[in-house]
């Protein structure tokens, strides 16, 4: 993730015209046509873009990521963790009564495992398939069987691609979870035996 406010040097409290100025003085060097790299002017022109836009500022102070700057990786595990924050949000049980962040990293751990899981089942029918491709005896004309089955390890392959990505989004989001504890009420029972 970019740190708009690192890049252009200013504070985070910087105005409007701090911002622009800042901006100013950092494309003169950066910008291509004066022998800077393409790709340093563009980080420079999305913080600028974030930063003079309010909403998108203030979302980005609140959270620190920006869904224009943030990484596509980091993207999906924003993604997961914005639906469990919506499940806690959602829980009738009252606040404090329940671990909301180690809900979070139980869901995300349970759904590491299935899909591992789903891994390997899906591993077990590609060798399947490509068994009974090396046992198949192929027609001299067209190998319409042969396709088929050679498609369908290409569709599986796909769908054990797709499963690594989602762990590594999965992963992603049980990362983002580091650092964050929940303080719980105390039990009656503790209560009471203080007492």
């Amino acid at each position: 993730m970019i740190d708009p406010y690192a890049l252009l040097g200013i504070d985070r409290d910087a105005d409007e015209g701090a911002i622009r100025t800042a901006y100013r003085r950092a494309v003169k060097t950066a910008h291509p046509d004066r022998g800077g790299d393409a790709e340093e002017f563009g980080k420079l022109q999305a913080a600028y873009d974030l930063l003079k836009d309010p909403v998108r500022r203030k979302v980005y102070d609140d959270t620190g990521y920006d869904p224009q700057l943030v990484d596509p990786k980091q993207l999906k595990g924003l993604m997961m963790l914005e639906t469990l924050v919506n499940d806690f949000i959602l829980d009738l049980r009252e606040p404090g009564s329940f671990d909301p962040v180690a809900a979070m990293r139980r869901k995300l751990s349970d759904d590491i495992v299935k899909t591992r899981f789903h891994i390997l089942e899906l591993e077990r029918h590609r060798s399947r398939v490509r068994k009974h491709l090396d046992r198949l005896g192929r027609r001299p004309e067209t190998d319409v069987l042969g396709s088929m089955l050679r498609a369908r390890s290409q569709s599986i392959s796909d769908a054990i691609k797709n499963a690594e990505a989602q762990i590594e989004a999965i992963e992603e989001a049980y990362q983002m979870l580091e650092g964050y504890s929940y303080e719980m009420e105390p039990l009656e029972v503790e209560a009471k035996a203080a007492e």
